[in-house]
């Protein structure tokens, strides 16, 4: 995977030879509107039907990617029908200008050997001004990489979390056992990592993308493990009890974890990244679960049924301070705290129905992003807070699926077998 990966090289980046460089960056605030995109199809140098897929390909990706994003609303393709013929050295702005085009990214897919060479350039329409250019080398089977790269860039420059390269891990029973798969942010390239006759559940990215925490039950008993897959190494958390719901805190140097480690009911503890110096955090009679660190990694949500029935909890990182934050209803669990820090999205149960909701810690509004008669459970957010992935059982079958975060743009991302239990990598 590791030289697949690899195998993706970016040669070159276009700079503007006519006037001053200095960074362009536009940052989106919230309420701001969408930026109009206009995206021609991609120019083909050559006639081969190959090349002409690929473009084809690679704008598709592209185009989906910006309409994701929610900062960037690309064109409809009939607009361009008022447009004259792209003509590279000759772009005529004020026609993009007319079809309320902001920014105008023009490609270029041509053969260099046995690989596909893609070139794209994006430019301010009203300024009639040069961002910056990208050139990608890769296989065929890499153009989706290709594109979502170049949509990375899009959104660096603006100053924007770049999403459209991160994974997301899962729990998948299609091969007949529940097993950790990884998957694109957009559900391509569902791809298999671990291979245990037992189970492997509730998979947790590190930090640094680099590493999958899951619990195990290859030596009778739960524990946690971490997979580095693009290594092929395996390490284990040097842990008695039944342990789960590993989490990783924002600087990377904590993991949280329930754990029937000491107290015998479940509780919550901490450990170095690593796995080292233990530590608990929760001290009762109640079964306290589903760590969740702020992204400030001073605090944690958790759930806990000290009340009598499951709420959401948070505390400080030390385990004091700790507080309620979920009122009314007899049932809240699985705690994710934004990016952002300002929102907890959760799974609550009414009337025997399970469905996302969002709690805004400022504000004390709870937003409910589900509503339908399907299970929807196991939020969990994209790296810039636009978007919530979440199983749900509305198709019949428990699966993945993708929302933004105010519960609109709903997109099915898996399929084959039952897949649950979602984690996007940061």
């Amino acid at each position: 995977m590791k030289k697949t990966i690899l195998a993706l090289l970016v040669f070159m980046v276009f700079t503007c030879l006519l006037l001053p460089q200095q960074e362009y960056v536009l940052r989106i605030q919230k309420g701001m509107p969408s930026i109009p995109l206009a995206i021609p199809d991609f120019l083909v140098r050559g006639d081969s039907a190959e090349l002409q897929q690929a473009a084809a390909d690679i704008h598709t990706v592209f185009q989906a990617d910006m309409a994701y994003s929610r900062i960037f609303n690309p064109l409809p393709a009939n607009y361009y029908k008022w447009i004259r013929a792209l003509d590279t050295n000759d772009l005529h702005f004020k026609d993009w200008e007319s079809i309320q085009a902001r920014l105008l990214v023009v490609g270029e897919v041509s053969q260099e050997g046995a690989d596909i060479l893609f070139e794209a350039k994006v430019y301010d329409v009203r300024s009639e001004r040069f961002i910056f250019g990208k050139r990608y080398q890769a296989e065929k089977s890499l153009l989706r990489e290709a594109a979502h790269r170049l949509s990375n860039e899009i959104m660096r420059i603006h100053g924007e979390t770049e999403i459209f390269t991160t994974k997301i891990v899962f729990v998948s029973n299609r091969d007949g056992n529940d097993e950790i798969y990884m998957m694109d942010y957009d559900g391509y390239n569902q791809t298999r990592l671990t291979f245990n006759t037992l189970k492997d559940y509730m998979p947790a990215w590190t930090t640094d993308g680099k590493g999958v925490a899951f619990t195990s039950y290859r030596d009778q008993r739960a524990e946690l493990r971490i997979l580095y897959p693009w290594e092929g190494r395996v390490t284990t958390l040097d842990a008695q009890g039944t342990n789960w719901a590993p989490n990783f805190s924002a600087d990377g140097k904590k993991l949280a974890f329930s754990s029937t480690l000491i107290a015998g009911n479940s509780e919550i503890y901490t450990a170095d990244a690593d796995g080292k110096n233990i530590k608990r955090l929760t001290i009762n009679n109640a079964a306290d679960t589903a760590p969740c660190w702020s992204p400030t990694s001073r605090q944690m949500a958790f759930t806990s049924d000290r009340s009598g029935t499951p709420q959401i909890y948070t505390m400080d990182a030390e385990g004091s301070n700790v507080r309620r934050v979920s009122f009314g209803g007899t049932y809240h669990d699985a705690p994710a705290w934004s990016p952002d820090g300002d929102r907890i999205a959760y799974v609550s149960r009414v009337d025997q129905i399970f469905d996302i909701y969002i709690l805004n810690l400022s504000s004390q509004q709870i937003i409910k992003l589900t509503e339908s008669y399907a299970r929807n459970e196991s939020p969990t957010w994209s790296p810039d807070g636009r978007h919530v992935i979440f199983t749900s059982t509305r198709s019949g079958t428990i699966q993945i699926y993708s929302m933004d975060y105010d519960g609109k743009n709903v997109r099915k991302l898996t399929s084959q077998g039952e897949n649950k239990l979602p984690d996007w990598s940061r």
